[in-house]
C-alpha cells in the first residue's frame, strides 16, 4: 500500500501506474531519436550519458529501476575514483541525474517488447503497445542473477559477496580462504581460477556429484588442484560479517547437520539469464540467450548468415546493423560495473560511426 502526499492510495500498483502517480515519465516525447538505450544499468546509463552529452537525441529506458544489478549492491569497493567504495544506489543515482542533466529523456516503467526495421529507423515496440522510433539502439538489459535466499548475504554483496565475479577479484583473494557456489562448468572454471591465488577454495555442490553438471576436464583440474575441496550435498544458510564477509555456515542437506567456516569471500555461480526473449526474432543470440556482437557474430556459423552486409560488424554491433549490445547482456562480457560503464561508453563512439555512414548523401 501507497499513500500519496495528494490523499491517494495505491494498493500493489503496476510500476506504470506508480510511476505516473509520481509524476515519472512513461512515455516517449519526441517523434524520433538518434540513438535508444535500453536498459539503465551501469552500461545503459554510460551510453545514455555520452550519448546526449554528445548532442544526440537520445531515449532511456528502463523496466523497473535505474542500477540494474549493481543498483542493489551494497558497496562497490573497486570502482574507479572511489577508494572507500560507493554503493550501488548511489552510484545509479549519481549516473541518472547526469544523463538526465546532459538531455536524456529517461523514461520508466515501459520495457521494450519488441524491435524491428523500418527503413533506416529501428523501432522500439513498448510494453503499452506504443512505439519509439530511433536511427540506433543500445540494448544494455542486463541480467538477472540466479539468488540464494540467505540470511545475511545481501547485506554483503561487494564486500566479500560476489555473483559472478570470480575472475577480476581472484587476485585481491591471494592467502584467503575462500567459497565458491554452483555444480556447473562456471563454477569449476571459478574455483580453479581462484585456487592460483586463494589458499584454501571449497566449492559447494548440491547435489551428489560435480560430474553431473561438470566437464570433465574440469572435473580432473579440482582433483588435481591441492588447495580446493568439494563438499556435497553442502549449501550456504548464513553469512556473517561486520561491514565485509567473515565466515559463512554451511548447512548439509542430507543429515541438516551446520557448521561455521571462515571465508573471506563467496562467489555464487548458479546461473544467470539475459533479459533478451522479447529480441528472438530480432538479433542473433547464443544458445543461453546473450546477445552475440562484433567478432563473436562473425565466429558463430549461424549467426554469421544474417549478416547481410559487405563491411564486418562494428565492435559491439549485433547482427541487425545500427543495434548494439553493451554490458552483461553481451556474450563473452566481463561482469564488472567497470566494464560496463566502458561498453556502454564506447558504445556511443561506435554510434557516430554508424551514424556517419549511414547518413543521407547530399547531391
Amino acid at each position: 500500500m501507497l499513500l500519496l502526499f495528494d490523499g491517494r492510495v495505491l494498493v500493489d500498483p503496476p510500476n506504470e501506474r506508480l510511476a505516473q502517480a509520481l509524476g515519472v515519465r512513461t512515455q516517449p516525447t519526441l517523434g524520433r531519436y538518434e540513438i535508444a538505450v535500453v536498459g539503465a544499468g551501469p552500461a545503459g546509463l554510460a551510453a545514455a550519458t555520452y550519448a546526449a552529452s554528445e548532442g544526440l537525441r537520445t531515449l532511456l529506458l528502463e523496466r523497473e529501476a535505474v542500477g540494474g544489478q549493481a543498483g542493489t549492491t551494497s558497496l562497490i569497493r573497486n570502482y574507479l575514483g572511489f577508494p572507500r567504495g560507493i554503493s550501488g544506489a548511489e552510484l545509479a543515482a549519481r549516473a541518472t541525474e547526469q544523463a538526465v542533466v546532459f538531455g536524456a529523456e529517461l523514461v520508466y516503467a515501459q520495457p521494450a517488447t519488441g524491435l524491428r526495421v523500418s527503413g533506416a529507423a529501428r523501432v522500439l515496440t513498448l510494453a503499452d503497445g506504443s512505439q519509439a522510433v530511433s536511427r540506433t539502439v543500445v540494448i544494455a538489459t542486463g541480467v538477472s542473477y540466479r539468488r540464494l535466499p540467505v540470511l545475511g548475504l545481501d547485506a554483503l554483496l561487494g564486500p566479500g559477496v560476489f555473483y559472478g565475479a570470480a575472475v577480476t577479484e581472484a587476485k585481491a583473494m591471494a592467502g584467503q580462504r575462500v567459497v565458491v557456489v554452483g555444480g556447473a562448468n562456471s563454477a569449476g572454471q571459478a574455483a580453479v581460477h581462484l585456487a592460483r591465488y586463494a589458499e584454501q577454495v571449497t566449492l559447494l555442490v548440491r547435489g551428489g556429484s560435480i560430474a553431473d553438471g561438470m566437464s570433465a576436464y574440469l572435473v580432473q583440474e579440482l582433483e588435481r588442484a591441492g588447495n580446493v575441496t568439494v563438499r556435497l550435498h553442502t549449501e550456504v544458510a548464513q553469512a556473517h560479517g561486520a561491514g565485509r564477509l567473515e565466515a559463512l555456515t554451511l548447512r548439509d542437506n542430507m543429515t541438516g547437520r551446520t557448521e561455521t567456516l571462515p571465508a573471506a569471500a563467496l562467489f555464487i555461480l548458479i546461473g544467470a539469464e539475459p533479459h533478451t526473449d522479447w529480441l528472438a526474432a530480432a538479433v542473433e543470440r547464443d544458445e543461453r540467450g546473450f546477445l552475440l556482437a562484433g567478432r563473436d557474430l562473425i565466429r558463430d556459423r549461424s549467426a554469421r548468415r544474417h549478416w547481410l552486409l559487405d563491411r564486418p560488424p562494428l565492435l559491439l554491433e549485433t547482427s541487425l546493423p545500427g543495434v548494439f549490445a553493451a554490458g552483461d547482456v553481451r556474450h563473452g562480457s566481463v561482469k564488472r560495473v567497470a566494464s560496463a560503464v566502458g561498453e556502454g561508453a564506447i558504445a556511443i563512439q561506435l554510434v557516430h560511426q554508424y551514424l556517419n555512414d549511414t547518413a543521407p548523401t547530399a547531391h
